[in-house]
């Protein structure tokens, strides 16, 4: 399309007004969405049918217009990549560095993570061994309990 005002994105060939953007027509119809949800004939439950086709309508052009959006910033991304191959690069190594620390950052918490559980694991072994110390078998509790028993004094 003819270049535009800076920051402007010029819209599609097709019947519309001529001032309005691809942005205006988005921003349009995105409201347009709420307005018929919000409208007093959705409200009131005038013709279900009715109001169903005209939240579809509304629905549809939305998505329309992002689609278009979305081929618009496609195709300056395609310019860009033809006219300054290195900016592509550029971003692309940004990306990257972000993705690698983001992985860093989730690498040091699942590491803290499990310091602390080793921890806790090992906490719960040190206290089982504890008792392991002592005699074993059916009979090694009733031997403990029995140790503690002052021995009867005997008659004379």
């Amino acid at each position: 399309g003819p270049p535009g005002p800076p920051g402007l994105i010029p819209p599609p060939a097709g019947p519309r007004n001529p001032n309005n953007t691809l942005v205006d027509e988005l921003e349009a119809s995105f409201e347009a969405c709420f307005a018929s949800l919000v409208s007093q004939d959705y409200v009131n439950g005038t013709d279900q049918e009715e109001i169903r086709t005209g939240v579809d309508q509304c629905i549809q052009k939305f998505l329309d217009v992002a689609r278009q959006t979305e081929c618009f910033f496609l195709q300056k991304r395609l310019q860009l990549s033809v006219q300054k191959p290195e900016q592509v690069i550029k971003e692309d190594v940004s990306e990257l560095r972000n993705e690698l620390q983001r992985k860093e950052a989730l690498i040091q918490k699942h590491l803290s993570k499990l310091r602390h559980w080793q921890q806790v694991l090992e906490d719960i072994s040190v206290q089982h061994k504890k008792p392991a110390e002592m005699p074993q078998g059916p009979l090694a509790y009733l031997e403990q309990a029995s140790a503690n028993i002052p021995a009867p004094m005997k008659q004379t």
